[in-house]
């Protein structure tokens, strides 16, 4: 692997000046403000951001184990269960035993979720239109064909199909 970032770094400072803000300072920063906004945006819909995402993947995902949730999620299993635990008792998700594996436990979105994560999103639409309000949509296209680039460079892919 250190070859392969070997073959990637340059040396683009400037001769005469300070060097650049690093991509991955700024990325880091952007992180942690949108972990912020998100969770503030979400707050008063009733649920954590890691619970916004957990929802979001099973949107796309679903059924899933604790095991895969936690996964795609970003979270340990044990996180993964605490949270299940609190969005059962929300009415927001569901545990049933998986027909073909008598030991694994399947969790898929209720109704009431999807109705939660329909609110959510359109909050953290709101916050992403502000987020790139500077950008045109030919900007926002590029800059998310950007992001998945990175993301697959560094062997982080996504859950939703190009």
């Amino acid at each position: 692997m250190t070859d392969t970032f070997d073959q990637c770094t340059a040396d683009d400072r400037p001769a005469d000046g300070p060097p650049p803000t690093r991509v991955a300072y700024l990325i880091g920063r952007l992180d942690r403000a949108l972990r912020r906004h998100i969770s503030e945006a979400v707050q008063p819909l009733g649920v954590t951001m890691q619970q916004y995402t957990a929802l979001s993947v099973l949107a796309r995902r679903s059924p899933l184990s604790n095991a895969k949730l936690a996964e795609k999620s970003l979270v340990s299993p044990q996180a993964a269960n605490e949270m299940v635990k609190s969005m059962e008792s929300k009415g927001l998700v569901e545990r049933r035993p998986d027909p073909n594996h008598g030991r694994l436990i399947q969790i898929s979105m209720t109704d009431k979720g999807q109705r939660v994560l329909g609110a959510c999103d359109s909050a953290v639409i709101a916050l992403e239109e502000c987020m790139l309000e500077d950008m045109s949509a030919d900007q926002r296209t590029a800059f998310q064909r950007q992001l998945k680039a990175s993301l697959k460079a560094l062997g982080a892919g996504l859950i939703e199909p190009e």
